[in-house]
């Protein structure tokens, strides 16, 4: 549900106002002659706030390092943001319009592109003290963000402080030009905090979002920059544009756009519009809010982190951070004059968005799967304001299945919703949304796209799902978990979702070992699939608290269920004295950091050790990794990234040694593709097949180069991918899951190894891929292992934790990790 923030988190001001500083008289110099820091832009804003009857502070959390997450809502007079934000919610309901028009103005979610903020100032200090702006005032309501990402833009803002003399340099191969490894881009785990709006991975966008579903804004912008040479950008969008968009949220883009434009033209400042950034993924900052109700745009100024204070273009100009804060400001401001001028109608068009039916056929989703991995999608539910219910009957009913490939391609039939299953209907206000992230295959308009073409959460969380062409009853809640019961012999847990490998990880950190089961067994007529672990006394003797009461306590913290075992003998198994059923104790874990490593790959496995797991991980810098680095762990994990120059003979022989002598070495993406036919190593490239020449084929046209070159990639598309269950990598999986692939880096199966998940049919289940993409990736492998001496080697050639949120592959990450070691 929805819910209306308290009064008091509005009510940060002065009993008497005065005029506020400007943001040159506050801080001491002109905005454009420094950055400014966060805790000077905090100490500005809140300074506004007390000083204008307009401004009212909301605090709203806490970055990873301790940095505040502020907004601030400017009003007019006599408008008390309480009941406006009332009102929004009432219409959202279909109780009528809402009182004003909220625009939204989010700057900084990438840390180094960091005019945003200073803009963001000015912004503020206008909204709060002209005359133009109280007019507007009467009709809108501004909700201004001045920084979505304070940690990556503090990195970059001292970085470029360290890196400039007296006076910046403009000759663009200064090296306050160079931000050093990983730039300031990334939050503090190194996240695109601007592709995360839609999943909620990151601390910064999960306390952001219960704050803007209570507003739900009818315009959000979000603010940003792009490469040096490029001029500015503004809406319209490019194509595609999602299905889900509605014909207003076009016009007003462009009205907007238009108006944009007029304010360059007036002194001849460059821009372009409808090229590069299209409405399509639904995580970035001006689709997701679009599907929640808003126009949703993008706004780029050039410069981004190699600007600095000033930079020589390619046309041989100054870039100046002045003149970039001075195009933000004018977009800004423009754009809240447009909504106040177009007030009474933005108003009725947004309470119109969530009294409109589903699109298509589609009126709700089933979806079908091991508890613990319903309750994770529920969790996300919950964070997106999504209303869902667990069946409590079976129910027949048309409808779509999900598995076996492209759901479009098969008829509607009927099919059976059972008690437990989860149902997300689409008669609610969240309904785009909703259905924005659950359909299987949304249509794309065109294949040049600038991020994935597929993420339904049915993928993502590997469940069954049905799309229904009616809805069903779906009443049901969670039952409380159970605390394990009293046992004399041990504890079994079940392995089949993110939430039992983040179990595994509290029992381990608390120094108790498992017993790993190799096969699915039944105790007490009751069946286990292969993973589930057996916590006994064996084995766990010397914790310092008695085994029940960490056990009770770390079960009751994590939310799974324990179950007591009566002994040792199991049916349908090997009895957990058998050589055949592995001891698993905690791992020693490294990551390689630093230059070559990419950090978004780092970020992907740091995040998940710290956040969901908090199991500990030593984060090593690859530039001075040592053999002696080595002798002190148990895993290693090469994160995505480019090893080439890295990867020396010395390097080679060191890793190799360490596997040999019963290390653990995880390489994903670039780190795989880096071993592929390095001596010593199983994982061979694939060559490339050679084209025939036809004599009489057109030659490509330069204008198609685009074209040419999707025909050749993955954007970001959906594969089904075969697994071998029976191997401990796939262990609490079926014969499947899915994997979200955005490279084209094939390789051939394992000759002297393990092909655990392969792709068999180069066609996508989901989302595009070109035909070149296509043949390359039939038959190839994605998740292999190499056993090598009395260690292993784990490839993962696709992140099996895409961005932090694909669900479905934690617990496969938790088995290279954790159930490989079982001895």
């Amino acid at each position: 549900m929805l819910r209306l923030l308290p009064v008091a988190a509005f009510l940060l001001s002065t009993a008497l106002h005065a005029q506020p500083a400007s943001p040159e008289a506050f801080l001491g110099y002109a905005l454009g002659e420094r950055f400014t820091p966060h805790h000077r832009v905090v100490d500005y804003v809140t300074s506004v706030a007390e000083e204008s009857e307009r401004v009212h502070l909301v605090p709203y959390g806490e970055t990873p390092e301790g940095r505040p997450l502020l907004a601030l809502v400017v009003s007019g007079a006599g408008v008390a943001p309480e009941a406006v934000q009332a009102s929004v919610q009432a219409s959202v309901r279909g109780e009528g319009e809402p009182s004003h028009a909220v625009v939204w103005l989010s700057y900084n979610v990438h840390g180094n592109e960091s005019v945003s903020t200073e803009a963001a100032m000015a912004t503020l200090y206008e909204l709060a003290t002209s005359a133009r702006a109280a007019e507007w005032l009467d009709d809108v309501v501004v909700v201004l963000d001045p920084c979505l990402n304070p940690d990556g833009r503090d990195r970059y803002v001292h970085a470029y402080r360290q890196r400039r003399g007296m006076q910046p340099d403009p000759s663009p191969a200064a090296w306050e030009h160079e931000e050093p490894w990983p730039g300031g881009r990334v939050n503090h785990y190194l996240f695109d905090l601007n592709r995360d709006w839609a999943w909620g991975t990151q601390p910064e966008t999960r306390q952001r979002l219960p704050l803007y579903n209570a507003w739900l804004p009818a315009v959000h912008v979000d603010f940003h920059e792009q490469g040096v040479d490029s001029p500015y950008y503004f809406a319209p969008a490019a194509e595609p544009y999602h299905p889900a968009i509605t014909p207003w949220q076009r016009e007003l883009q462009t009205q907007i756009g238009e108006a944009n434009a007029r304010v360059f033209d007036r002194d001849g400042r460059l821009y372009f519009t409808r090229e590069v950034f299209d409405l399509f993924y639904p995580g970035y900052g001006d689709t997701w809010p679009t599907f929640n109700g808003a126009i949703g745009m993008t706004y780029e100024q050039g410069g981004s982190g190699r600007a600095g204070l000033a930079i020589v273009t390619a046309e041989g100009d100054t870039l100046t951070l002045a003149d970039r804060i001075r195009n933000h400001v004018d977009t800004g401001l423009e754009t809240v004059a447009t909504t106040a001028a177009q007030a009474d109608r933005v108003r009725r068009e947004f309470a119109d968005y969530f009294r409109q039916p589903p699109r298509g056929a589609t009126r709700a989703f089933a979806v079908r799967g091991p508890d613990a991995a319903l309750r994770d999608l529920a969790a996300l539910l919950d964070l997106q304001g999504i209303t869902y219910g667990l069946a409590t009957r079976t129910q027949s009913a048309r409808g779509i299945r999900y598995a076996g490939g492209r759901s479009e391609a098969e008829p509607a039939s009927r099919v059976e919703v059972a008690p437990g299953d989860l149902v997300v209907s689409l008669d609610q206000p969240k309904r785009a949304l909703a259905q924005v992230l659950f359909e299987p295959d949304p249509p794309l308009g065109d294949s040049l796209t600038y991020d994935a073409t597929a993420w339904a959460l049915p993928y993502v969380y590997g469940l069954e799902a049905v799309a229904l062409e009616t809805a069903v009853e779906a009443s049901g809640e969670f039952a409380a978990v159970p605390s394990p019961p009293p046992s004399a012999y041990g504890w079994i847990g079940r392995w089949e979702g993110p939430a039992d490998a983040r179990l595994l990880a509290a029992l381990l950190r608390e120094g108790i070992g498992v017993r790993v089961l190799p096969s699915p067994v039944e105790i007490d007529g009751v069946p286990y699939g292969r993973g589930s672990f057996v916590v006994a006394p064996a084995g766990n003797r010397d914790l310092g608290a008695p085994l029940e009461t960490i056990v009770q306590r770390v079960a009751e913290a994590t939310g799974r269920p324990l179950a007591a075992v009566a002994g040792g003998q199991i049916t349908g198994g090997p009895d957990l004295g058998s050589n055949r059923v592995g001891f698993v104790a905690a791992p020693r874990v490294g990551v390689l950091t630093g230059e070559p490593v990419s950090p978004g790959s780092l970020g992907e496995v740091w995040s998940l050790f710290d956040q969901r797991w908090n199991y500990p991980l030593t984060l090593l810098p690859a530039e001075t990794l040592t053999s002696g680095d080595l002798r002190d762990l148990d895993v290693l994990i090469m994160p995505g990234g480019r090893y080439g120059g890295w990867l020396t003979e010395d390097r080679t022989a060191a890793i190799r040694s360490w596997v040999r002598d019963g290390g653990r070495l995880l390489a994903m993406e670039g780190g795989a593709s880096a071993l592929a036919g390095t001596e010593g190593f199983a994982l061979a490239t694939r060559e490339a097949p050679e084209e025939s020449a036809d004599a009489e084929a057109p030659l490509p046209r330069y204008e198609d180069r685009a074209r040419e070159r999707a025909t050749g990639d993955v954007p970001g598309a959906v594969y089904r991918i075969a697994l071998d269950d029976s191997h401990p990598l796939a262990y609490g999986y079926s014969e499947w899951t899915y994997v979200l692939k955005q490279r084209v880096q094939p390789a051939p199966f394992l000759d002297r190894g393990w092909n655990v998940g392969v792709v068999r049919d180069g066609a996508p289940t989901a989302g595009f891929a070109g035909a070149e993409a296509q043949a390359a990736l039939a038959n190839s492998l994605v998740f292999g292992v190499e056993d090598l001496g009395r260690g292993h080697v784990v490839y993962l050639l696709d992140s099996p934790i895409f961005r932090g949120f694909w669900a479905s592959g934690e617990l496969l990450m938790a088995n290279a990790v954790f159930g490989l070691g079982a001895r």
